[in-house]
């Protein structure tokens, strides 16, 4: 019978016995060894945690103490502009164009301050205007007085500057040509060229050439001209500086010329003046309908008798001008004669312009008026089958023929200038001759009918 034997387990014992042989010290000394090499690794291991913690908070609290970022300033907000363009109308006053941004106090006071620069009551018909806003808030004014000159108003403080000031024009001289198969209206117009420039060339000449009777098929014209131009558009015509017009095979030449103090006006090559006494017609186109003679069948009264004038056939509004400087002594109206404006010249010669559908601007009894100056209107009114103007010229009371007048030349270019004039007047001619053409005029035979 098997006997088994159980061997009693000791309690551990941890306190420190001699070993009492190599082996089996090696056995009971093995879990002591482990737990000290554990214990010594133990802070070995801790060692790089610790600096890991540590490197850490200090990045951490490097990121900390940076300066923030600085902030971008909010952006300016954009003002926005607008310029209104307009024309002023019939009846418009200061008040009607401005009167949403000014009270009716600050209007009468810009009133006040205009006047001495510009009166505000003055502001015409058909004349451009251009308001400036800021933000819909008044900041300008622009008013075009006439095509060279303009006022401006402007709001500073509590206050109005007010300024009148050229305009500001581009101009590039040009050279203009061609020649006449009708008329210099039709010339310069089939050109593609604006009236205004007809209109102008014959005013230079309308002391020595008739452009109603004295026009030739053949004639033939150059101009040296400045176009204008304003904020990058064409903007009409600034000076003829210099013109040649033949006229049935005579050559007139005009040279735009300042003698001295005096204002800048047209001599031919010879230094003297253009400029006559009267000129040629009271109208720039049209054709005479009745011509002056002592016998003529009145188309009215049926009846034959004198007709000391020249009768103008021209459309009703053509403007009428003064044939020279002087005083109106008569305004008014009669059954024969309609509207009409009597002016004395000197103490010789008085004209007299009838059938007259109104007045210009500021034409009144003792008022003076300069010759080319406009003081009225073709019309029919009085005695009149159609729209004309009867034109009538006496000397020391006696009715003459205008056409055979005479008259005498205004002064010519001074002497202490003559040299200074000859210089400017041969550059101007070289530019005539020789700048390049802007246009040149192809011509087509017109009825004079047509061009009234």
């Amino acid at each position: 019978m098997l006997t088994h034997f159980h061997r009693q387990e000791e309690p551990l014992d941890f306190d420190f016995h001699p070993p009492k042989s190599s082996a089996t010290s090696h056995r009971r000394s093995t879990p002591r060894i482990r737990t000290w090499l554990l214990l010594a690794v133990i802070p070995l291991l801790l060692v790089p945690l610790f600096l890991s913690q540590t490197s850490t908070s200090t990045e951490t609290n490097t990121v900390i103490s940076e300066a923030p970022e600085a902030s971008k300033p909010p952006p300016i907000p954009e003002i926005r502009k607008e310029i209104i363009r307009g024309t002023v109308a019939k009846g418009d006053t200061i008040s009607a164009l401005l009167g949403d941004f000014f009270s009716a106090a600050e209007i009468h006071a810009l009133n006040s301050q205009c006047k001495p620069i510009f009166a505000l009551s003055r502001l015409s018909a058909g004349q451009q205007y251009r308001l400036c806003l800021s933000d819909d808030a008044f900041e300008r004014f622009e008013y075009d007085i006439d095509r060279n000159e303009q006022l401006i108003i402007s709001r500073e403080s509590e206050d109005f500057s007010i300024k009148r000031v050229p305009i500001p024009y581009t101009t590039e001289v040009t050279r203009v040509r061609g020649t006449i198969e009708s008329s210099l209206f039709e010339a310069v117009t089939s050109t593609g060229e604006s009236d205004v420039l007809a209109m102008n060339l014959a005013d230079i000449f309308a002391w020595d050439i008739d452009f109603i009777l004295d026009i030739r098929q053949g004639d033939s014209f150059q101009a040296l001209v400045e176009k204008r131009y304003r904020d990058g558009q064409p903007a009409g015509y600034g000076r003829i500086l210099a013109a040649e017009f033949t006229n049935h095979g005579s050559t007139f030449q005009a040279f735009l010329y300042q003698d001295g103090d005096r204002r800048a006006d047209y001599y031919d090559a010879n230094g003297q003046s253009l400029r006559k006494a009267f000129l040629k017609a009271p109208l720039s186109f049209s054709r005479i309908s009745s011509g002056f003679t002592t016998r003529r069948f009145h188309p009215i009264t049926k009846t034959w008798k004198s007709h000391p004038a020249i009768d103008y056939a021209a459309p009703t509004g053509t403007p009428i001008k003064s044939v020279g400087d002087g005083v109106i002594i008569r305004k008014g109206y009669t059954k024969g004669n309609g509207n009409y404006v009597k002016i004395r010249h000197n103490s010789s010669y008085e004209t007299i312009y009838l059938h007259m559908k109104g007045f210009a601007k500021n034409i009144s009894k003792g008022k003076r008026v300069a010759q080319g100056q406009r003081i009225g209107y073709v019309g029919s009114t009085g005695l009149a089958t159609g729209p004309h103007l009867c034109f009538r010229m006496y000397k020391n009371g006696s009715p003459v023929n205008p056409q055979r007048v005479k008259a005498p030349a205004v002064q010519p270019v001074d002497k202490a200038n003559r040299e200074d004039f000859v210089v400017k007047a041969e550059a101007l001619m070289a530019q005539l001759i020789d700048q390049p053409d802007i246009k040149t005029a192809s011509l087509q035979p017109a009825d004079n009918s047509a061009t009234q």
